[in-house]
């Protein structure tokens, strides 16, 4: 019954996830109703006790981090970068490479520090024309982005901003840029089999004659390209940001030392932060400031008129988005001390391997979530110290547990109740049914490539 009443929760969760309906207001309903079937008199003291204490403190860990990056994406938006980052790339590398195109203008934004979402809403009117001209079917755009946005840019490549790769930092005392070699070989793999695959699948579109298509959906106005920025200054604050984030991961422990004491005045409480706990978070959002304040300088005179109201609409959906993130963190600690996910804990426990323990442990609790961050929070919270524990005992570093946690929390978290799946495919005007399946298939591949990583790892012992 116990076990029931946690997969009723999780499933229950899903469902209003996939309907659209706001997690903010139902994960802690879905938890509380775990709660109420399983002790009725601890609905109340769980909700303070746990879920509330726990979603603050992942606002308070992690809202700068999504806050800064919603600001610096909307400015990329709203400057001109972005279109002249994907129109030089367009004709970079020419109208025969046009889906390749598309993937790596992805992949320079994300790991620029752009939100995923700002990615999907600025790169489909460049990829929809482009599509359109050279008649290649509108159904493989969202698989196309995918490749470049929703995977190794996310949580694969050492140093990405992308909040999947900064949430391990707090709990293995690593940086972002934890396990590069692992994280780059696992790159390179999803990059090769994904760009294959989406190539495989337009030759096989145009062998079956199938073009653009007609009646399509939210088709983009004729774009507009002139005028825009120079593509050098446009990719600038892009590179500032990567370069930024690995510059303070190593000039900030020189600062700070192990930990930092600040008391503002005698009568005042010392606070005491250890640096290991924030290493990663700090140097983030100091890299992210540092890319805001780089197209403030460049497009001041181009973004001045709009700033405080796009500032106000990205601080807005930082919001949201940290606390649908948070919910989703405090409704799995909440699972997490229930009996019936003792039951569940035990059984991903009988994985011998540490490494594939972790790994299936945060890619199912990441497909049933729906969500890479969500799910990889409720996984470490509250399984962690195990995952540690056992590293410790075979002598794996602690950054190939980041790693592999990273990625595979981005595996089969794109299931269809996905919020960026369904974002996506809104976006481009398409259905589930026209164009999931490549999407799937991206995530397939995205997931073989966290065992793939485990695999070498074993074999090389490289970090």
């Amino acid at each position: 019954m116990n076990l029931i009443v946690c997969i009723a929760a999780l499933c229950f969760l899903m469902l209003v996830a996939y309907k659209g309906f706001s997690v903010i207001l139902f994960a802690p309903l879905a938890a509380l109703l775990a709660v109420l079937f399983t002790s009725p008199p601890s609905v109340l003291p769980t909700y303070s006790g746990v879920f509330m204490e726990n979603m603050v403190v992942f606002v308070k860990n992690y809202f700068p981090a999504f806050m800064l990056g919603a600001i610096f994406g909307k400015l990329i938006e709203t400057s001109g970068f972005a279109e002249s980052i994907v129109n030089s790339f367009i004709h970079l590398l020419g109208p025969s490479r046009a889906m390749l195109a598309i993937v790596v203008v992805c992949v320079l934004l994300t790991y620029g520090g752009v939100s995923l979402f700002v990615v999907v809403f600025s790169v489909y009117p460049f990829a929809a024309e482009m599509f359109r001209k050279l008649n290649i079917p509108k159904r493989l755009i969202p698989g196309t982005i995918a490749v470049g946005a929703f995977t190794f840019t996310m949580d694969a490549l050492p140093g990405t901003p992308q909040i999947q790769n900064i949430i391990p930092t707090t709990f293995f005392k690593t940086n972002s840029m934890a396990a590069p070699v692992l994280g780059t070989i696992g790159s390179l793999f999803i990059f090769v089999i994904g760009v294959a695959y989406i190539h495989w699948q337009r030759v096989r579109a145009s062998a079956a004659g199938e073009g653009y298509g007609k009646g399509h959906t939210n088709e983009p106005a004729p774009l507009e390209v002139g005028g825009l920025p120079h593509p050098a200054i446009a990719i600038l604050p892009l590179i500032v940001v990567a370069a930024a984030n690995i510059v303070m991961t190593r000039l900030l422990p020189r600062f700070y030392g192990d930990s930092v004491t600040v008391q503002l005045n005698p009568s005042a409480k010392a606070v005491v932060q250890p640096m290991a706990n924030m290493l990663g978070i700090w140097a983030i959002e100091a890299a992210l400031f540092l890319g805001i304040v780089v197209i403030l300088v460049f497009a001041w005179k181009t973004v001045a008129a709009s700033f405080a109201k796009s500032t106000e609409s990205a601080i807005g959906g930082a919001m949201v988005a940290a606390m649908n993130t948070a919910s989703a963190y405090g409704y799995g600690t909440v699972i997490a001390v229930l009996p019936g996910f003792l039951v569940i804990r035990d059984a991903l426990a009988h994985i011998p391997n540490p490494l594939v323990n972790e790994a299936v442990s945060v890619s199912v609790l990441a497909g049933i979530t729906g969500s890479a961050s969500g799910g990889m929070g409720i996984a470490l919270a509250a399984m962690a110290d195990r995952f540690i524990a056992a590293a410790n005992a075979a002598h794996i570093p602690m950054a190939v547990l980041h790693r592999v946690a990273a990625m595979a929390s981005g595996g089969m978290d794109t299931l269809p109740h996905n919020g960026a799946v369904i974002t996506l495919l809104a976006v481009c005007g398409l259905t589930h049914k026209q164009s999931y399946k490549d999407i799937f298939a991206v995530t397939c591949i995205k997931t073989t490539a966290c065992f793939v990583v485990i695999a070498i790892y074993y074999l090389t012992h490289w970090v």
